[in-house]
């Protein structure tokens, strides 16, 4: 049998933030991700070790990958799993966002659509995480893409 692997045409995978002991530490960015051809954004930000550490997570737009100009953070829906494979409901967030829950082994799926990015008339996005309770956290984001045009 062949592995069926995804193609970029399906989806398309953006490092966000390298896994790293510290990865919240005071205020970080993930990497821009441009949403110009994209039907939906997801950032999974993910940790396995961290104890009392929280990090509060807001979507921010931008102007460029640069980013040269940062706009005003917008709403965003997330989900999150502190249990193998059990996700929580949906939830929507203003664009204040929202703090994560402290303890080992979680993921958080921040999506974003992209019409709400070019409501406020940008194209590229990328995460903010300001550290809530410093305690190191061993973690890292990946954004996924979904294309608005999938290629045959």
């Amino acid at each position: 049998m062949t592995p069926q692997i995804i193609s970029e045409n399906q989806l398309h995978f953006i490092k966000g933030l390298d896994p790293i002991a510290d990865a919240f530490a005071g205020t970080v960015y993930s990497d821009v991700v441009n949403a110009s051809a994209a039907e939906w954004i997801t950032f999974l930000v993910h940790w396995g070790v961290g104890v009392t550490g929280t990090t509060t997570i807001t979507v921010i737009p931008c102007d460029d990958v640069t980013p040269t100009t940062r706009g005003t953070a917008v709403a965003f829906w997330s989900r999150n799993s502190a249990s193998g494979d059990t996700w929580g409901s949906p939830t929507l967030r203003a664009a204040a966002g929202f703090t994560t829950t402290a303890g080992s082994s979680q993921m958080y799926a921040i999506e974003v659509d992209p019409a709400v990015l070019a409501a406020s008339g940008y194209k590229y996005v990328q995460l903010k995480c300001v550290e809530s309770v410093d305690s190191p956290i061993l973690g890292g984001i990946l954004a996924i893409v979904r294309p608005k045009y999938p290629q045959d």
